[in-house]
């Protein structure tokens, strides 16, 4: 549990929870007599004084954690503050401690509210040091106020803006994308945007290492080995690109690869845009950019049991400025059409020779697809269909 984030106690995992309303927002400060205590909430009274005296030693935390985002979690609610103190001779034990706490339902996902928690919690620092905003008795009534209108329009708005004398502070939650799926060693990370659009400067040294080897062809195990990474580092750097948008992930590219059309395809066939994205992006030359049609009925052609070799030894896509590779890019990055995968099984009593010798055989479950396999037992999907072909207790699930 780290000093940024902390919750006591702990009833759920932060990010499976739904996001769910403000309930309740409240100002508390340390007041140098009575202690720890709150000074405004609106509704008033919704966090009562035995509630908060439970709780307050976190509220009003000891000065370590002071500007650290605390989660206080409890049977009904959840509190998100961010304690800040104030250092000036001016205030009874020379310091002014306060936490504006946002509270939420127990089960209710938070970590969204905490940029807007630390933001206007900065904004209330700013006015107390400008000129007492909050210390001072007669400014309670707009204080109140604040409290209100962030709470309605936070949740009816998801924004709010916030203005006193000459200081303004905008307000805004931001909806945060779910924990994408761990990366596996066969998946293939490719850039949604050009590579130029994103400065490495912007990401930490191991991401910076891993870019330059991020092409839409290389799968994670390859790109470990080539950029001298550690796979597990590879994995997280890739996933933190897939939470952020700059790359998705796709299947290994392969000449003995099936795929087949989505729904998503006739699409194509309607919307202009995506029609000029998709030719720029899969003709050989921008100076002589491919035909539509002839796109287009590459993709139709895509069926089960029609690889892309065979596909291309019967349209030729050079003769037609395409570019296949691309073209398979660009299809899944749409999802005009999906990857057919492979899925070798043992039949079930089967004893025969080859599979109680082979340690291969213990991938042939139906869990584990074609690609999965090469990677991870670095045979090409050649031997193995060919192990296959050879052996009748093993027969290829294709979906």
């Amino acid at each position: 549990m780290t000093k940024e984030n902390m919750s006591f106690p702990v009833t759920k995992v932060e990010d499976t929870g739904q996001e769910g309303p403000i309930r309740c927002i409240f100002f508390s400060e340390f007041h140098p007599t009575a202690g720890p205590k709150i000074t405004c909430q609106v509704p008033d009274n919704y966090i009562s004084k035995d509630i908060f005296d439970n709780v307050s030693v976190y509220i009003i935390p000891k000065a370590q954690l002071q500007r650290s985002t605390i989660t206080v979690t409890l049977k009904d609610y959840k509190i998100l503050g961010f304690p800040i103190k104030i250092d000036n001779k001016k205030y009874a034990r020379n310091a002014f401690y306060f936490n504006l706490c946002f509270v939420c339902d127990a089960e209710a996902r938070t970590v969204h509210y905490e940029p807007v928690v630390k933001k206007m919690s900065d904004f209330l620092m700013a006015l107390e040091v400008e000129n007492c905003f909050l210390s001072a008795s007669k400014n309670k009534t707009r204080l109140l106020e604040m409290l209100y209108q962030v709470m309605n329009d936070l949740n009816m708005h998801k924004m709010c803006t916030l203005t006193e004398g000459t200081m303004t502070s905008h307000l805004k939650v931001v909806r945060l994308a779910p924990e994408p799926k761990p990366v596996l060693d066969h998946q293939v990370p490719i850039f949604l945007e050009g590579r130029e659009a994103f400065r490495s400067d912007q990401w930490d040294l191991t991401t910076q290492q891993v870019l330059p080897y991020i092409d839409g062809f290389n799968h994670v195990a390859r790109i470990a080995a080539e950029a001298d990474v550690e796979n597990n580092l590879v994995k997280s750097c890739v996933q933190n690109l897939v939470y952020y948008g700059v790359v998705t992930l796709i299947p290994i590219f392969q000449y003995s690869n099936v795929y087949t059309t989505t729904p998503k395809l006739k699409e194509l066939a309607k919307n202009i845009e995506l029609q000029a994205q998709c030719i720029e992006y899969t003709s050989k030359s921008s100076r002589q950019p491919a035909f539509l049609r002839d796109i287009y009925r590459m993709y139709a052609s895509m069926t089960h049991g029609n690889s892309i070799r065979d596909l291309c030894q019967r349209l030729n896509p050079q003769t037609l400025r395409i570019n296949e590779r691309k073209l398979i890019q660009f299809g899944l990055i749409e999802g005009l059409i999906r990857r057919v995968h492979k899925y070798p099984i043992l039949l079930p009593d089967n004893h025969s020779e080859e599979g109680r010798n082979n340690p291969l055989y213990k991938y042939f479950t139906g869990s584990y697809s074609l690609d999965e396999i090469c990677c991870t037992t670095g045979q090409s999907s050649a031997q193995i269909e060919d192990i296959v072909e050879r052996d009748p207790s093993v027969v290829m699930l294709w979906k």
